[in-house]
C-alpha cells in the first residue's frame, strides 16, 4: 500500500502571521496563494499546508500518486484501491468523493484518537 506524499494541513487564524512563524523555522513557500488564504510550505522533506478559513480542524494528508515534491509517481495505489482496502479492514470512511473509475478523488478516515486523515489524489 502506497499512500503517496505526506503533509500536515493546519487550520490557521491568520495566514500572514502563520507564514512568518514557519519561515522563522526555515520553511519556504512552495505553492499556494496567500491572497486565497492557503499556502504549502516546505523545509527539506517536511511539508505543511496552512489554510485560513478552510478547515474545521488540523489533519494529516496523504496524496496518492505524488512524491514529496508533487511529481507524479510511475506506480501508486489508486485512491479507489485504498478505499476498498480500508473498507474491507473495517475502517469508517467519511467525506468521500470518488465519482469516477479513475483520476482525482478523496476520502477521510479518523484514527483512534480522533485525528482526521485525508487521502486526496490529484491525478
Amino acid at each position: 500500500m502506497q499512500l503517496g506524499a505526506f503533509s500536515v494541513s493546519l487550520k490557521v487564524k491568520d495566514i500572514g502571521i502563520s507564514k512568518a512563524f514557519y519561515q522563522q523555522l526555515g520553511f519556504v513557500v512552495y505553492a499556494g496563494e496567500e491572497q486565497q488564504n492557503w499556502l504549502i510550505m516546505k523545509n527539506a522533506d517536511h511539508c505543511i499546508g496552512l489554510f485560513q478559513g478552510m478547515l474545521e480542524e488540523n489533519l494529516l494528508t496523504f496524496n496518492p500518486g505524488w512524491d514529496k515534491d508533487c511529481n507524479p509517481l510511475p506506480e501508486f495505489s489508486d485512491i479507489r484501491e485504498l478505499h476498498a482496502q480500508f473498507t474491507k479492514a473495517g475502517l469508517e470512511i467519511s467525506n468521500q468523493s470518488l465519482s469516477s473509475q479513475s483520476g482525482p478523488g478523496s476520502f477521510s478516515i479518523t484514527d483512534p484518537d480522533g485525528n482526521l486523515i485525508l487521502l486526496d489524489q490529484h491525478l
